[in-house]
């Protein structure tokens, strides 16, 4: 899969080529979007690519944990790569109804089978590899792997990017350049060598941690699920979430706050879920066959370098992705976020010329950045309920915003009426102004209270416990 495009005459010509570095879900969306207005793109990425199927690379350490893509991601990148869905469930994944095939024991209470939204779950390698074959069958996009970019080469004007400096291979030019490479970017260090100034960054950390296990999932005709999430709450950090994958696996991601971080020994795996709120998961790990050691992750902050933000800036050049903003994983939108950016700049690259494509940089640059600001009030409102949250404190319309989500949630649990705009946030289908409409406003406050809930949750009435579970 490795493509050098240096082998070819005309790709010294950078009139009509554009150069995406980094090959993960936002990169790979990014080339799509850009084949649309260039007539070639290459995408440079620092890992060797396999070709032969899905498999674990360094850039993505985060893929060995669990990944959803939620369903106006899942939308976005069915209009950026027309079947792709269809391929996908092909290759292993599954849409599944969230909360409806799940066991989910929200901060408040468990979840009744009320509506929600459609998600897909599968293995972050599995998606990546799909989306990076459907993505190559565009003919003008290739893949330039195993090389890293080092730098960007400045234009004579000495306020344009044309290109970028390659560790192999000398320069690689291009009318216009975007960085999608991930929480490593390098785009400020790259952008001081050329005179310009560092963004501000807006950072808030939860201390939040993975670790994560494969099991084999064991037969039983009873269950009436098909995954689990338990969350965690202020008093109780700890947490779990279960999700099938291809070949009859479950993937197990365990979560915990500061000093609550779940281990990474085997022992120590199934000994973390019985401290959770509810026995539900340890019930099903017990007697699951393991077929893998714990994964630990910990890079989990939510950090938005603003590029948006500067007074001056390049043209032709995009930083895109995690790159620019990034989100404590937990709430699931990283993925449909890459989906949301590599759209608004298909948008906003619509009827343009390459030429006009450059010189539109900065416009670009905060048309993409607004993908990533109803997340970002997620991510950074809920992170900001545990104490030992570090960043900007919220103030006090803040604080009345999370009280009053906080009686959303436990009237999302069981109310139809309010799980409806609540997953139309939650998916980013809908804006968060849905939630305070005149009519859920009401509903909210008029009918659902905080409820006193036990330490530990037993089951659900609605789904099957299994047995000796002491539910």
């Amino acid at each position: 899969m490795d493509d050098d495009t240096d082998n070819h005459p005309e790709a010294h010509e950078a009139h009509d080529h554009a150069v995406v570095l980094g090959a993960g879900l936002a990169g790979l969306l990014a080339a799509r979007a850009l084949a649309q207005r260039f007539a070639r793109v290459t995408v440079v990425e620092r890992d060797e690519l396999e070709d032969t199927g899905p498999a674990f690379r360094p850039g993505v350490p985060q893929s060995r944990h669990v990944h959803v893509l939620w369903s106006r991601g899942l939308e976005v990148m069915e209009g950026l790569l027309p079947g792709v869905t269809r391929e996908l469930l092909a290759a292993g994944a599954a849409l599944l109804e969230s909360p409806r095939d799940f066991l989910w024991l929200s901060p408040a209470d468990w979840f009744h089978p009320v509506p929600g939204s459609r998600i897909l779950v599968g293995s972050r390698e599995l998606i990546d590899w799909t989306v990076r074959r459907e993505v190559l069958r565009d003919e003008r996009i290739r893949i330039r792997s195993g090389s890293a970019a080092t730098g960007l080469v400045a234009g004579a004007d000495g306020r344009s990017v044309t290109g970028v400096r390659l560790r192999e291979g000398g320069p690689l030019s291009a009318r216009f350049v975007v960085d999608a490479t991930g929480r490593t970017s390098r785009a400020p260090a790259w952008l001081a060598a050329l005179g310009h100034p560092a963004p501000a960054t807006t950072r808030y950390d939860s201390h939040l941690g993975y670790s994560s296990r494969y099991y084999e999932i064991p037969p039983d005709p009873a269950r009436r699920w098909q995954g689990m999430y338990v969350q965690g709450r202020p008093d109780s950090p700890r947490g779990g979430v279960l999700v099938p994958l291809d070949d009859g696996r479950w993937l197990a991601t365990l979560i915990g706050n500061g000093e609550h971080a779940p281990p990474t020994g085997d022992e120590e795996f199934l000994e973390y879920t019985r401290t959770l709120r509810t026995p539900a998961l340890h019930d099903v790990l017990r007697d699951a066959k393991p077929l893998s050691s714990p994964t630990g992750f910990r890079s989990t902050a939510n950090e938005w370098r603003h590029y948006e933000r500067l007074d001056r800036w390049p043209a032709g050049f995009v930083v895109l992705g995690d790159a620019a903003c990034r989100f404590n994983p937990v709430y699931g939108h990283g993925m449909t976020v890459a989906a949301l950016a590599a759209d608004a700049l298909a948008g906003a690259i619509r009827g343009l010329a390459p030429r006009e494509i450059a010189a539109a940089a900065r416009r670009i640059q905060r048309r993409t950045a607004g993908a990533a600001e109803v997340a970002w009030q997620i991510a950074t409102s809920e992170d900001m309920r545990y104490p030992g949250t570090e960043g900007p404190p919220p103030d006090q319309t803040a604080k009345v915003l999370q009280a009053y989500m906080a009686r959303v949630i436990v009237g999302a649990n069981a109310d139809p009426e309010i799980s409806r705009p609540f997953f139309g946030v939650l998916s980013l289908s809908a804006s968060p102004t849905t939630l305070l409409s005149p009519g859920t406003v009401i509903r909210v406050l008029s009918k659902w209270r905080l409820p006193t809930v036990p330490e530990t949750a037993a089951y659900p009435p609605h789904h099957h416990a299994p047995p000796d579970s002491g539910a």
